[in-house]
């Protein structure tokens, strides 16, 4: 199919997109760091089955291999998303989102920082620097109360980002040749593991679960369709397209988010959202601009050969 990248690319994009939104709507059902733990339960267990089916090696071997998973569960999953699910009871599903987005810049910051041929040139610091004030601008604190609600909520979403970004940049430093759906799958799991271990270090319990028609659906929107659907585009897309084209889904999803919000809870966008989102966008393209020119020109070059045939 001629379009058919760009499809998924946008299913992507809706089915991470509205993750936030559904994360948002549960939260009024689950304690938030249970609600992200059963996510996982479940999700890892879909996962691993697709890596039974998908991959000639569905159980990590070897040191290596299991550090890996141990770093994508820790912060990729357990960190990520128990922070995520916190702050989001505190903000919108569009400025986390937003914050969220942040992650493939905070990956260029810490490979410079833990990877040695990594290398940040002045525009690409420059970049980093304009993501930050979008940031800055889209909580814009208050300067007399730093620890209102909402400026607390989106610290800790921004926590959540950089925990991504620096498990992403981790699992970079180690050998191990695990097939990713296998380490997306166990790292599921093994976060999950974690987070009801915060659950309970916490003090939320089952018993705070409302178990409603509502709960039930963002739970299963989240498992099914953020989480497993999900992940079988991106790994479609993730070879067909490659991790450039990937991480524009990251901006993609804010726009879904906030139309997913004011859609189905009343969230209405604020300027100082869309201009900090702006500059996050912005800061994006200053730091990967090579990268995503080389991807402009090479999607001109597959357009002109498709009219040619």
């Amino acid at each position: 199919m001629r379009f058919r990248n760009a499809i998924l690319f946008v299913g992507l994009a809706v089915a991470w997109g509205s993750a936030f939104t559904a994360i948002k709507a549960g939260l009024e059902f689950f304690p938030p760091v249970l609600f992200a733990a059963f996510r996982y339960d479940l999700a890892g267990v879909l996962m691993l089955g697709y890596a039974v089916y998908a991959t000639d090696q569905w159980i990590p071997h070897g040191q290596d291999e299991w550090v890996l998973v141990g770093i994508g569960g820790t912060l990729m999953i357990a960190a990520y998303h128990a922070l995520l699910f916190i702050g989001e009871q505190g903000t919108t599903s569009a400025a986390a989102a937003i914050i969220v987005s942040l992650s493939p810049i905070l990956t260029t910051g810490f490979a410079r920082v833990f990877l040695p041929d990594e290398r940040l040139t002045a525009l690409g610091i420059v970049g980093l620097l304009v993501g930050f004030v979008g940031v800055g601008i889209l909580s814009n604190p208050d300067p007399n109360n730093l620890f209102e609600t909402r400026t607390v909520s989106l610290f800790l979403v921004f926590l959540a980002a950089a925990s991504f970004a620096l498990g992403s940049v981790l699992t970079r430093r180690v050998d191990g040749e695990l097939p990713i759906e296998t380490m997306e799958a166990w790292s599921m799991l093994v976060g999950a593991v974690l987070m009801h271990g915060a659950s309970l270090a916490l003090a939320e319990s089952v018993s705070d679960v409302q178990w409603t028609g509502g709960a039930i659906i963002s739970l299963l929107y989240l498992v099914v369709v953020a989480s497993a659907l999900g992940f079988l585009i991106y790994f479609d897309l993730l070879n067909r397209l490659g991790p450039i084209e990937i991480n524009l889904v990251s901006y993609a999803a804010p726009v879904v988010a906030a139309a997913t919000g004011l859609l189905f809870l009343n969230e209405t966008p604020t300027a100082d959202t869309v201009v900090g989102f702006l500059l996050i966008l912005v800061g994006f393209l200053l730091l990967k601009r090579k990268a995503v020119r080389a991807e402009l020109d090479s999607l001109q070059l597959s357009f002109l050969s498709d009219r040619q045939s």
